[in-house]
């Protein structure tokens, strides 16, 4: 997957970052980390590493910059659909664990006890339920112990840790931070098929009497606004992937022109309409981090918005998919290795977006609740 094909036609020297808000002279700052992104493209690791890297000086949400961590995300993607997949849960972990261990005591003890956890690693966020696999914690001897099976574990056999949701005593899934290195973790080959993300495998994982940090209690990790705000961040990353797809058509209608063959007016239209898309989206996500930063999104109005960001953006991606693919036809899904691996990458990526469910759920709450409208 590191290898260029003789169809693909060599990218820019400059990777332009994907805008929502922030200036040019800040957007700047992301150029080097879109430079190793392209190099790192199909190369696990180093796209691990890259995160890593990324999440040493990448803003938390709700700290004044969300837009920038945003844009950063949607940069990343917009590179290669993989990378922004590695990098989305590698941040959101840094950010959970800060949002953790910010908590008051709780049970007349800190929370969380991070003795024995390394940040140094690279991070997963496994929340994924699944008919048939349960993973439980057991409170024992002053400790928390996994016991049971977790799926939809992306890449955690090359993972250090992991912010993973158990079921618990009384009812109710609560956070943990489990050390994937750990004695009783293994891993079931994922028999992952998938044309899309062909280098995210997921698959589950393994645990017997797993030692694991609490990370808040019974319902912390759902209840947080920052649940909330890591879900628009995945929606940043589709945002990010669909920059890329747009591009790309435009790009192409541009080598066509400059060779004698004008658009014609139905390419023009679907331009138009790509672009008005992409500029209400991004104003939209700009309005969105900025309320995020004033403190307006940390209640549970947090979670109404995360839906009407995802819906917004995961309808945008397909629609836009949709012109591209019709307009440009079979032969790049067929020739052009990049762009068919951004097409079935994207496809698979927007779809933990579920779609008519999730607007049901944002229906529920609107009608539970006044309409900005």
């Amino acid at each position: 997957m590191n290898g260029t094909s003789s169809s693909h036609r060599p990218l820019p020297s400059v990777i332009s970052p994907v805008r929502i808000s922030s200036r040019p002279a800040d957007l700047a700052a992301i150029g080097p980390l879109l430079t190793e992104a392209q190099a790192a493209v199909g190369d696990v690791p180093a796209l691990l590493d890259l995160a890593k890297t990324a999440a040493a000086t990448a803003p938390k949400p709700c700290e004044g910059r969300t837009a920038f961590l945003w844009e950063i995300l949607a940069s990343v993607t917009a590179v290669d659909v993989a990378a922004g997949r590695v990098l989305e849960p590698h941040l959101d972990a840094a950010a959970i664990l800060g949002q953790a261990a910010a908590l008051p005591a709780m049970d007349g003890r800190d929370y969380p006890d991070f003795d024995g956890i390394h940040f140094d690693g690279a991070w997963g966020v496994f929340a994924a339920e699944a008919p048939g696999l349960r993973l439980e914690a057991k409170a024992t001897d002053g400790c928390f112990l996994l016991h049971g099976a977790k799926p939809w574990c992306s890449l955690a056999a090359q993972l250090d840790h992991a912010v993973l949701t158990a079921h618990v005593e009384g009812g109710g899934r609560a956070a943990f931070a489990v050390d994937l290195h750990a004695d009783g973790v293994s891993f079931a080959d994922p028999a992952w098929t998938s044309r899309g993300l062909r280098e995210i495998r997921s698959g589950t994982v393994h645990f017997d009497a797993v030692p694991a940090v609490p990370l808040g209690g019974p319902g912390w990790y759902y209840q947080r606004p920052g649940f909330a705000w890591g879900g628009m961040g995945v929606a940043a990353c589709w945002l990010g992937g669909t920059v890329a797809v747009a591009r790309n058509f435009t790009a192409s209608l541009q080598r066509a022109a400059d060779a004698g063959r004008e658009p014609d007016q139905i390419a023009l239209a679907h331009v138009g309409e790509i672009d008005r898309t992409l500029a209400a989206l991004t104003g939209y996500l700009a309005q969105t981090a900025a309320r995020i930063d004033a403190g307006e999104l940390c209640d549970g109005g947090a979670w109404r918005e995360a839906l009407r960001v995802r819906g917004s953006v995961a309808t945008a991606a397909e629609r836009i998919q949709t012109l591209v693919s019709q307009n440009l036809g079979p032969a790049p899904l067929a020739f052009d290795e990049a762009y068919g691996k951004r097409m079935a990458d994207l496809a698979l990526y927007i779809r933990q977006h579920h779609a008519m469910r999730d607007d049901a759920q944002l229906g529920s709450l609107t009608l539970g609740s006044d309409s900005q409208w």
